[in-house]
């Protein structure tokens, strides 16, 4: 009897998980789940790395152009000194040939001596007159000249100090960029293993919300990545590809920030299948971009996003042979219907 008084309850409760479980998107249909996922930590870190990464390079760029100036100083500085020692020689050379002019002419004797046996005592004089002052010359010359020395070989000490200061702190720079390139090349690869597990559950872990600097664009049209190398080209031919390639293929690492092109709202979020995770943004004049293979989405399906605002960053997730990202162009938000996009940015001032 006990038993049969609980039965009621327990079909109750069935009934409510059954109802929950029904309500809930099948993982394999490729749904967006609203929220933040469990890759929010790692999605960040990478951000954050690539930002601290890119901020490292410049700072090392421009040390290398500091020491640069710096050792081309040194090196001028360097030349001096050598034109001034070699003005100094030439002017011991001339005073050691006056010196041993006049003791050829003089013999020797006192120039009192020199007065009484000269026929003309006063052009001896003036001679002499000559040679004093010559000689005061030089001397006036050397001392100018030790000076200048000692004054470029104090200025070329200072200029070495300095370019080997510049030399160690680039050296320091140099060890923290590749010690943040080689956190950042961790991360990366822990962020496309978070998005393969996507791809194969084929349901998205949820938007990760991108801390995005501050960017002001001109243009209301913007490329999909900053820095890039364009790879495979809007119909081109090759095994990968049943037909054409539909896309235009953007070399960048995994973890780069993938930019919306333009404004638009969000009308597709997914994971699983050839594209991998992607995302699709309809814009005015009825056309559609795609952006495929990434490792993480930072919007959510239905919200509206703005130029250059970051909605993902790249991977190589589902059939992809390498990082990038695949963008396309479309007419409807399916494919088989894109146009060439290199074209298509071009006409709204985005030359790739």
């Amino acid at each position: 009897m006990r038993l049969t008084r609980r039965h009621p309850l327990l079909v109750t409760v069935l009934l409510c998980a059954l109802a929950v479980l029904a309500a809930r998107p099948s993982d394999g249909d490729g749904a967006h789940a609203p929220g933040h996922g469990s890759g929010t930590g790692v999605s960040a870190e990478v951000a954050r790395l690539y930002e601290e990464a890119e901020a490292a390079t410049r700072q090392y760029q421009a040390g290398q152009r500091a020491a640069g100036k710096q050792r081309a100083q040194a090196q001028r500085l360097e030349k001096l000194l050598d034109r001034e020692r070699r003005e100094i020689a030439v002017l011991r050379k001339d005073l050691g040939r006056l010196a041993r002019s006049q003791y050829r002419s003089g013999g020797g004797l006192p120039l009192t001596a020199h007065m009484i046996l000269a026929d003309d005592p006063e052009e001896l004089m003036r001679g002499q007159r000559v040679f004093s002052q010559a000689n005061l010359a030089l001397d006036n010359a050397l001392e100018k000249s030790a000076r200048a020395e000692s004054r470029l070989a104090r200025d070329e000490a200072k200029a070495a100090a300095a370019w080997k200061k510049l030399e160690e702190r680039n050296q320091q720079l140099a060890d923290l960029k590749r010690d943040i390139e080689q956190k950042l090349e961790t991360a990366r690869w822990k962020l496309q293993g978070q998005a393969d597990a996507s791809v194969t559950a084929g349901s998205c872990r949820g938007a990760v919300r991108l801390d995005q600097p501050r960017t002001h664009f001109a243009n209301p049209w913007v490329a999909p990545v900053e820095t890039y190398e364009l790879s495979a080209s809007y119909g081109s031919g090759g095994a990968r590809w049943a037909n054409r390639h539909t896309g235009q293929d953007f070399a960048v690492p995994i973890g780069t920030p993938v930019r919306a092109v333009g404004t638009g709202k969000v009308v597709k979020v997914s994971c699983g299948g050839a594209f991998g995770i992607e995302i699709v943004i309809q814009h005015a004049g009825g056309y559609y971009t795609q952006y495929a293979h990434l490792a993480s989405v930072a919007v959510d399906q239905g919200e509206h996003v703005t130029p250059g605002q970051w909605i993902g960053q790249s991977g190589t997730s589902g059939n992809s042979t390498g990082p990038h990202l695949h963008f396309e162009v479309r007419i409807t938000p399916e494919m088989g219907s894109a146009v060439n996009p290199v074209s298509w940015l071009a006409q709204r001032g985005v030359p790739l």
